[in-house]
């Protein structure tokens, strides 16, 4: 592949902004060593960086001086110190959303971003796109700025990144024929990414954890999806469907699930599923989430939970044994249950994964960070764009 100039400021710029993510704050120096560039070309794709707002000094010097450029030497000491800077966290400059089942939430965020999930409305999610263009007009009413860079959007379901298209999902089946994408343009005004959910939580994660190369993230909520990680990298599908773990069907299993099959272990893990279960196997009292959990708490695991937790297992188990990995992330609403649940879980799961009969595996428990992952989205998808149509080297 010959490399054009073009390309080249792209791969620089994404590369910057990448080891700024991991390091967090970093003088020119450290940047260009820590990527192997030249302190010149690292220093003017920082200076354009901080033109557009996509950088900011962070108010501190440089530590050490032996990164520093030599440039001058007065009275034995070396120039003006490295200037520190970072992603900016001053301004918000887009929109993010999470398009839920039951409630759609929204939260101005910088390019800085943040660690944990910090949203700050939220509205009923409707059963049709003009309802929900309705509440995101009066929710915008209250998060209007003038420079926001673009609206990145969490939603569930077998997603279609490049063309905004939500194409099947089976809990909010009204997106599926929807316009999302042109709505939401139509209330900001601005460019508009959409990101399957678990993607975006795996990006989150990584985001958080960039030493952390290569896993399975496995997400429990009203459904139950995956994404994968591999080589510090979300794993490029050649579908848009990203760890649809949550229907792989289970034998003896007679629910009807979401997406038109019978049996799918989703119904059986999901938030949904371990509410209906407990609500027929408890004698009495209310099949409530703080229910089931005071009922873990008190009696442990009963039977039927067991059941699902290792089908569950097995599931995620077989995702490892073809993907060649050997780490697992559990987010989401499981991890809101007595910790001898997600024990059972992974227990589960290593005892179907190949590489635990000889080798070493983990299961983490973490928790969602859906606004960091969106933040990245938008970093590679619209800020680095802009960046190359700005000239940056």
């Amino acid at each position: 592949m010959v490399v054009v100039p073009s390309h080249m400021r792209h791969l620089n710029t994404q590369a910057l902004l990448g080891c700024l993510r991991r390091l967090g704050v970093a003088s020119r120096a450290e940047l260009a060593k820590s990527m192997g560039m030249s302190q010149p070309t690292a220093g003017k794709i920082v200076e354009e960086l901080l033109a557009l707002g996509v950088l900011e000094e962070a108010g501190g010097v440089e530590a050490s001086a032996r990164d520093l450029p030599k440039t001058q030497n007065v009275g034995g000491r070396l120039g003006r110190p490295g200037r520190m800077v970072r992603l900016d966290q001053s301004r918000p400059r887009f929109i993010g959303i999470q398009l839920g089942v039951m409630q759609t939430k929204m939260a101005a965020l910088t390019v800085g971003g943040v660690d944990e999930d910090r949203w700050t409305m939220q509205i009923p999610t409707p059963n049709t796109l003009a309802a929900w263009i309705h509440g995101l007009r009066a929710a915008a009413r209250k998060l209007r700025q003038d420079d926001f860079w673009g609206v990145v959007v969490s939603a569930p379901g077998i997603v279609d990144e490049p063309s905004g298209r939500v194409l099947f999902s089976p809990n909010l089946h009204w997106t599926e024929a929807a316009e999302l994408r042109q709505g939401i343009q139509d209330v900001w005004g601005a460019p508009v990414l959409l990101v399957q959910e678990e993607r975006a939580l795996a990006l989150g994660h990584l985001s958080a954890h960039p030493e952390e190369h290569d896993f399975l993230l496995v997400d429990f909520g009203y459904g139950v999806g995956g994404a994968v990680v591999v080589g510090g990298r979300l794993y490029a599908n050649p579908l848009p469907i990203s760890g649809e773990l949550g229907h792989t069907p289970v034998k003896g299993n007679s629910r009807i699930c979401g997406c038109g099959a019978v049996g799918c272990v989703e119904t059986l893990i999901s938030r949904r599923g371990l509410l209906e279960s407990f609500g027929t196997h408890q004698r009495h009292g209310e099949a409530s989430w703080p229910a089931l959990a005071a009922d873990i708490e008190k009696n442990g695991i009963a039977s039927w939970l067991a059941e699902a937790l290792d089908a569950s297992g097995t599931v995620i188990a077989g995702a490892l044994n073809v993907l060649g990995l050997r780490k697992v992330v559990l987010t989401g609403s499981l991890g809101e249950l007595p910790p001898a649940v997600l024990d059972h879980l992974s227990q589960a799961v290593l005892s179907g994964a190949m590489w635990a009969r000889f080798g070493e595996m983990e299961c983490q428990a973490a928790p969602r960070r859906r606004t960091a992952g969106l933040v990245g989205m938008a970093i590679d998808r619209l800020v680095i764009p802009m960046t190359a149509r700005e000239g940056s080297v």
